[in-house]
């Protein structure tokens, strides 16, 4: 079913009139990261589905909530629980949450994902910087962008040779050094699969021959909307496992093995998102 523009706008007109806050930033949190939200002051809460036209998350270790507040003086708005395509929402619907944003008046949009690594110098804990990604479903004509065009969203062919902002990039790497992260800090390419199986030992071989440096089933399509939209993208993936590339090994990838992971190393992507955007602020202060 088509989403109009006036969908997206009632939902954002909702929230606009339900809080003063006007928030620049958007933080979309992966499995079992939300604790990133609580990185806000003076929070103000919306469950998904008290909003018009909001999707709902029904994944474990998604709470399903909007939490606006101020990051470092900056007001944000973070999304607890992201959609997926597994869920079994159309790719417009796991995007619709960022058009959303756009409407909101958010100029920088930070995903974040629990992923598996396919480089075999990662580890376990590593974060990686999000430089670009490689989107399966696209190959398969599974893009947010397919179909009606609304130009007051952007452009019909978007660009995305330079998806993932260099100058965040950058400022994040400098960021990761000070706070002495720079031993677990990795930058490298995200490969989307649609879930929700876990990668077959062939097709991780395959990715890796690819150039892809970890795997997940989420960000790219809010990735895709977001260059159209005009919004600045700094991704970072928390590596959760390893990818099993023998078939001799009795290692299997599990969702409870990926909420372990998060939970030992949220505390380090909260600082290092915290103390990255503080400088942001410092330098440009655009909030």
């Amino acid at each position: 079913m088509h989403t109009s523009y006036e969908d997206y706008k009632e939902t954002a007109d909702w929230l606009l009139n339900r809080t003063k806050q006007r928030p620049k930033v958007a933080i979309i949190c992966g499995s079992g990261l939300g604790g990133l939200a609580d990185l806000l002051e003076e929070k103000i809460v919306f469950k998904y589905e008290d909003i018009p036209c909001f999707p709902t998350s029904t994944v474990q270790g998604h709470a399903g909530q909007l939490v606006f507040g101020k990051l470092n003086g900056c007001e944000c708005v973070c999304m607890q629980g992201r959609f997926h395509f597994y869920e079994g929402y159309n790719i417009q619907t796991v995007t619709y949450p960022v058009r959303v944003f756009y409407l909101l008046g958010v100029s920088t949009l930070i995903v974040t994902n629990a992923a598996g690594g396919l480089n075999d110098t990662y580890s376990v804990g590593d974060i990686m910087l999000i430089k670009d990604h490689i989107n399966m479903p696209g190959f398969a004509g599974q893009n947010p962008l397919c179909g009606h065009n609304d130009e007051r969203f952007g452009v019909r062919f978007a660009c995305m040779s330079d998806a993932y902002d260099r100058d965040l990039r950058a400022l994040t790497r400098k960021t990761a050094k000070e706070l002495g992260y720079d031993s677990f800090l990795q930058e490298g390419v995200y490969c989307m699969l649609a879930g929700p199986t876990y990668e077959t030992i062939a097709e991780c071989k395959l990715f890796q021959m690819l150039g892809a440096d970890a795997v997940g089933m989420s960000t790219v399509p809010e990735v895709d909307v977001a260059p159209d939209r005009r919004l600045r993208v700094l991704g970072l993936s928390l590596i959760t496992n390893k990818v099993v590339t023998d078939y001799e090994s009795n290692e299997k990838a599990n969702h409870t093995e990926v909420l372990k992971t998060t939970e030992r190393r949220t505390q380090d992507l909260q600082n290092l998102v915290s103390r990255s955007w503080e400088t942001q602020f410092s330098n440009e202060n655009t909030c």
